[in-house]
């Protein structure tokens, strides 16, 4: 009797253990796509294609929340190899069926741009974890990172040999490749340029399947294209980034202003300071940002969120609930030291700030270390994770506006669009950067003025309402619907703007942000991507 029971366990086991095998087998063996040559499923490379629900609805949206866009699979690439195998089973596909392919990082894109309906998005992150994907020469200041690697890692990785990037991005957890696509700008830009502008050389597979290396002295067309290239002529997978003495801490100051003109003048000058350095004359800040504020866009935001003290936000908050301020501006400003010049950058600094036009008394400062300041988002992401308001749609308009007209777009936009939507909350970034600080001949695009300002409209969902579903769907047409009047008034009021992270629907709408560079464009995509294989998300060719 007891050795009946026993086999009968042991059947029973077996049986268990077959359906769980079968139910493996049928989750990880989906019929093949039919938008997918036959013959690629016989390559090396077909180990690492997956098309399991998870991993497809990870790669059919994105931060912005606002597209949705199913691939065939998901390629997990373990070397560059899987990469170079996907594109040339495409670009020479005997059955002449040609797939898009999109590489994905974090998949901080707002509008599908890192997206292939239908084709196969390349999740850079498997790339990852492989070792040795970030390789530091101190001594030569420079660093080889994977085009897969987060800017916070880079920046640990660097720290250790005590030296860092120049240039940043606000937010630390995006890929090197992702930022590279598309310029890659914070409040160091008007010092070093955007991250494209201190890159030394680039490994890139472009749309024919080739590995090519380049730099501004070897294969310089095929590196101008790339940086600020939208991801349209290959997929970076090293980068050589430039590098400098890194410093251990920060004075992080924030004044307050009500007079937009004051607030403009006093960051254009602020950013000028450094073009006269080696005249005998004091160093210059090391990162220049403002910001608007009110009520709807408190001055702790997540963005920085625990810069001000209770007490300086309640005195900020109550002149803001002034009819006479509804609306104030603060510039932030930060000044890099180390044990060498712990002595003398207070004095400095005072310099820097003396004769500036912000309100008496309304000057803020804080003493950082050099990681936290540079880390500064990423605490106010993890509160709004933690309240569920991180993963929400994020309708953001970045723009570029030329200095002539930052006056005209401050009185149509700030003071009077913004003030029109009162259910709408988030950070609103505005500062200036310099021309002369990002190369004309790579494909990003900016105002053609000596002098324009990023305004960024990071905007979201209000945590007021009902519920979940009813405010994402109010107050994402709301945010829609302002970013669409913003962009109809600099039209009628002729003002140039060009978008960052741009996003059009039209050929016509790319010819005109991409201006006299649309031929070199077009031409450069026709050499490195003849068939129009990459990036389909952006809509440029597609």
């Amino acid at each position: 009797m007891g050795n009946s029971t026993k086999s009968l366990r042991s059947c029973f086991t077996v049986i268990l253990f077959v359906k769980r095998l079968v139910s493996m087998i049928a989750k990880h063996s989906r019929p093949w796509p039919p938008s997918l040559p036959r013959e690629l499923q016989f390559l090396d490379v077909a180990a690492r294609l997956r098309v399991d629900s998870d991993t497809i609805t990870m790669a059919s949206t994105d931060f912005g929340k606002l597209n949705r866009e199913i691939p065939a699979a998901v390629l997990c690439p373990f070397s560059k190899d899987d990469i170079v195998a996907l594109v040339r089973s495409s670009y020479s596909s005997s059955s002449s069926v040609t797939f898009s392919i999109a590489a994905r990082g974090e998949g901080h894109s707002l509008r599908g741009q890192a997206m292939a309906p239908g084709g196969v998005v390349v999740d850079m992150k498997a790339m990852g974890i492989n070792s040795g994907r970030i390789s530091v020469c101190g001594s030569a200041f420079y660093a080889d990172v994977g085009g897969e690697q987060l800017w916070i890692d880079v920046l640990n990785a660097t720290l250790e040999h005590g030296v860092a990037p120049k240039s940043w991005t606000d937010y630390l957890y995006l890929t090197v490749g992702g930022t590279l696509s598309n310029a890659g700008i914070s409040g160091q830009s008007f010092r070093h340029g955007p991250q494209i502008s201190n890159v030394q050389e680039l490994d890139v597979v472009t749309g024919r399947g080739e590995v090519v290396t380049c730099s501004r002295h070897m294969n310089s067309e095929l590196f101008c294209a790339v940086l600020g290239g939208l991801g349209q002529f290959g997929i970076i997978t090293r980068a050589r980034i430039s590098l400098e003495p890194a410093p251990t801490r920060v004075k992080w100051v924030r004044m307050l202003y009500h007079d937009f003109s004051a607030f403009t003048r006093d960051q254009e000058h602020l950013i000028s300071i450094n073009l006269n350095e080696g005249q005998g004359m004091v160093k210059g800040l090391d990162y220049v940002e403002g910001s608007v504020t009110s009520q709807l866009s408190p001055a702790n935001n997540w963005r920085s969120s625990s810069f001000f003290s209770k007490a300086d936000h309640s005195r900020i908050s109550s002149l803001l609930a002034t009819q006479q301020h509804d609306i104030l501006y603060y510039l932030e400003v930060a000044k890099y030291y180390d044990h060498l010049t712990v002595d003398t950058v207070d004095g400095e600094l005072e310099v820097l700030l003396s004769g500036l036009s912000f309100i008496p008394g309304l000057i803020f400062a804080k003493d950082v270390s050099y990681v936290d300041f540079l880390n500064r988002v990423r605490s106010g992401e993890l509160k709004l994770r933690s309240k569920g308001q991180w993963d929400v749609p994020h309708p953001w308009l970045n723009l570029f506006v030329p200095k002539s007209r930052i006056l005209d777009f401050d009185a149509g936009v700030f003071k009077g669009i913004l003030r029109q939507s009162p259910s709408l909350v988030g950070p609103i970034l505005v500062y200036p950067m310099l021309r002369s600080k990002w190369d004309d001949r790579m494909s990003a695009v900016i105002p053609g003025e000596d002098i324009f300002y990023s305004v960024g409209l990071l905007q979201s969902i209000s945590p007021n309402g009902t519920t979940q579903e009813c405010r994402e769907d109010h107050h994402h047409l709301g945010l829609e619907e302002q970013n669409r009047k913003i962009l109809e008034f600099c039209e009628e009021a002729s003002i140039k703007v060009k978008q960052y992270l741009p996003n059009y629907r039209s050929r016509a709408e790319w010819m005109n942000h991409f201006g006299p560079k649309w031929e070199v464009f077009k031409e450069r995509k026709n050499n490195f991507d003849p068939l129009a294989i990459l990036s389909p998300g952006q809509r440029i060719f597609n």
